[in-house]
């Protein structure tokens, strides 16, 4: 059986890539935000390419698993590239291993190395609304390339609406919270050494290995270690200038609107280095060890106050939280992240040994402790935090792979452990089977996460539901990719992922529940004239109750909705490169939605109209009307926006680079019967500058 799929792959001759549904060009954070946006492409593509761009990947030194990362690259392509790199009649002096065209094409995805005498980077980026009362964020991010493969970067965020330190107020019995100012903060930073064998990072920084199940938070595909983490998200929609409830605020300020803070993700701090000792034949040992000491932010709905628990730390409440608005007087803080609740202190490791590119044997484990920091208080995490109760947690696994022709087989199984009252921790195995060839590849990965896995580390495969606040727990599920195309002709590529929940999930009652989703993508690319594409996807979930799912973090783009209810969509784009400096693209789509304890079902609809042109080599201009409807019955309730956006991008002096992005966004809801009054019209900027030297 086998030998029938490789033949039939190899003999037909253009796999399932890496997991992106696109392969998007020269873009930046905003347009792949975008994509997101438009359903081109999932929130798992999302935080893989945003991770990509920030690390890069040098195609003249990085492994397999790392080329296999880019873009519009299978396994087939991979090793195709490393034989011509290996092969000892290629000399130094040849232009490597990518054309002109897939240079240009993959250019955001590369890395840089500080050619011609340049030695470092540095990036400063704002963000406003034109309405904003106060000044707006600012953020610079540095690199620096120095001598003997020393590498420094470092990023500092000017934030205005910082809270302040979290304390016990018992004379109140609940947590008090100094009001937010405006603050100057060292978010990321780290120095990292490379050598021939060794490697040693100080800093900020993430990490994964095997197949993202016992321990990655690099987001990307294969994992193979860790890498720097300097990166920035774009802050998200407005929000209120008020953080307090009640009367702590006058009716101006309570109306107000005014951007957020540039966030980050609290990722691991500390030390982390790898060793590499060749055994000969191919073979290899490498050997990671890491060690953190975080401090962590909570949601204040995640924490638990254990002075209203009983004896068995049963009914606990989340603790109430104030914000001092005057003397003697506090006022209650609106949803909102309290920082620095908890120091977190980890470590562990990993050790490989590499029998050639395409096989390994290795063995992952890592634990950590919660110190809680609130003064006067004391907290646990409640059921939607992302960590488990009741003091350390850990996990360990093993992974192994083995690849031969087309094939390739991955393995890793997984056990975590915690302290947590009736838990202890769970079993998980993830296995993924890959047949590539030429011009085509199918994937076919099997997954069990027991109800105990809780494990706020892996970034496994796995479907959007939550159950205590993750997703790689409790489920048992099967997904097929598959891609088929040919080389400047067309492109086919697609996915079916089903699921169900073995343990009852948030609620009693959802043992057994079914979930399906499947996509699927036609692109037509034999003239640049006019390259349409068909994109259909379908999503249906034996969940009808909205209270058996927890939500997703909806401050995180890169977080999925929970799978409830039922969606099938159809969306058609066109896109037509007119010459070499001008591109239209246009794109229309409509879904039938069906939402738990709501039997009507509604037509959702969006269209988009894209023009990007390039006068001159160092100038880009483009501008963007995308229109979304909720519902196309009614204009009272859901979202309905138009969004024009206009980028302009300039170089300065072979040096810099000049950045600016205006939005103007409308709410097209009716403001006689609307159940919440339309948004006023909001104009949104974004300057960015970059330079080299």
């Amino acid at each position: 059986m086998v030998g029938w799929w490789v033949g039939w792959l190899v003999g037909m001759a253009p796999a399932w890539a890496a997991p992106y549904e696109v392969e998007p060009e020269a873009v930046d954070e905003q347009e792949l935000l975008s994509l997101l946006e438009d359903g081109a492409i999932s929130a798992e593509t999302l935080g893989a390419l945003l991770t990509l761009r920030g690390v890069g990947v040098d195609p003249e030194r990085a492994s397999r698993a790392a080329l296999y990362s880019l873009p519009g690259w299978t396994y087939a392509d991979v090793d195709a590239r490393l034989r011509e790199r290996e092969d000892p009649a290629r000399s130094e002096g040849a232009r490597g291993l990518l054309t002109e065209e897939e240079r240009r094409r993959l250019a955001p995805f590369l890395a840089s190395r500080g050619p011609g005498g340049r030695v470092g980077e540095a990036r400063l980026v704002t963000d406003f609304a034109l309405t904003d009362p106060l000044a707006p964020p600012v953020s610079l991010r540095a690199r620096v390339w120095g001598p003997r493969g020393l590498r420094v970067g470092v990023v500092v965020s000017w934030a205005r609406r910082r809270l302040g330190g979290v304390r016990g107020d018992a004379r109140r019995g609940a947590l008090t919270v100094d009001a937010p100012g405006a603050r100057l903060l060292l978010p990321r930073f780290h120095g990292h050494w490379v050598g021939t064998r060794a490697e040693v990072l100080v800093g900020t920084y993430r990490l994964g290995f095997g197949q993202r199940l016992t321990l990655d938070t690099t987001a990307l595909p294969a994992p193979e270690g860790f890498i720097p983490d300097d990166a920035l998200r774009p802050p998200g929609a407005l929000e209120q200038v008020c953080l307090v409830e009640g009367e702590g605020c006058d009716a101006r300020e309570r109306d107000a609107e005014v951007t957020p803070d540039h966030r980050w993700d609290e990722g691991f701090r500390g030390v982390v280095g790898t060793v590499r000792a060749p055994l000969g034949g191919g073979r290899v040992l490498e050997l990671t060890g890491f060690g953190s000491y975080q401090s962590r932010s909570l949601a204040k709905s995640a924490a638990r106050d254990l002075s209203t628990c009983g004896a068995s730390r049963s009914g606990c409440e989340a603790p109430e939280v104030l914000v001092p608005v005057g003397r003697g007087h506090a006022e209650r803080l609106r949803a909102r992240t309290l920082p620095g609740v908890f120091d977190e202190w980890a470590g562990g490791g990993n050790a490989r040994w590499g029998l050639s590119s395409r096989a390994w044997l290795g063995v992952t484990g890592w634990v950590a402790r919660p110190v809680w920091t609130v003064p006067g208080a004391r907290l646990d995490f409640g059921p939607t935090a992302r960590y488990p109760s009741g003091g350390g947690f850990g996990a360990v696994g093993a992974d192994a792979a083995w690849g031969v022709g087309a094939l390739d087989v991955f393995l890793e199984g997984a056990r975590s452990f915690d302290a947590s009252v009736g838990g202890g921790g769970g079993w998980a195995l993830l296995q993924r089977t890959v047949l590539s060839g030429r011009e085509r590849e199918l994937e076919l990965s099997l997954r069990y996460y027991s109800r105990g896995f809780a494990n706020p580390y892996s970034g496994a495969t796995s479907g959007p539901d939550v159950l205590e606040g993750q997703r790689v727990r409790n489920e048992l599920g099967a997904r097929l990719r598959y891609l088929w195309r040919e080389r400047g002709a067309w492109r086919l590529r697609g996915q079916v992922d089903a699921w169900t929940l073995p343990s009852d999930g948030a609620v009693a009652g959802t043992a057994g529940t079914v979930h399906a989703r499947a996509s699927a993508r036609a692109d037509w690319l034999a003239w640049e004239r006019l390259q349409p594409s068909l994109q259909v996807d379908a999503r249906e979930s034996g969940l009808r109750s909205g209270r058996a799912c927890e939500a997703a973090d909806e401050d995180d783009p890169t977080s999925e909705a929970c799978a409830r209810g039922s969606r099938y969509g159809l969306t058609l784009r066109v896109r037509s490169r007119v010459s070499e400096g001008v591109e239209v693209s246009m794109g229309y789509g409509h879904a039938r939605v069906v939402e738990p304890d709501d039997p009507r079902a509604r037509q959702d609809a969006r269209a988009v109209v894209e023009l990007r042109l390039r006068p001159v080599e160092s100038l880009r201009l483009s501008g963007r009307v995308a229109w979304k409807d909720e519902d196309v019955s009614e204009r009272t309730r859901l979202r309905q926006e138009v969004r024009t956006t206009v980028d302009v991008s300039g170089a300065v002096l072979d040096a810099v680079t000049l950045r600016g992005r205006y939005a103007w966004v409308v709410d097209l809801k009716d403001a006689r019967e609307a159940r919440v009054p339309p948004e006023v019209p909001r104009h949104l900027v974004r300057l960015d500058v970059e330079t080299r030297f």
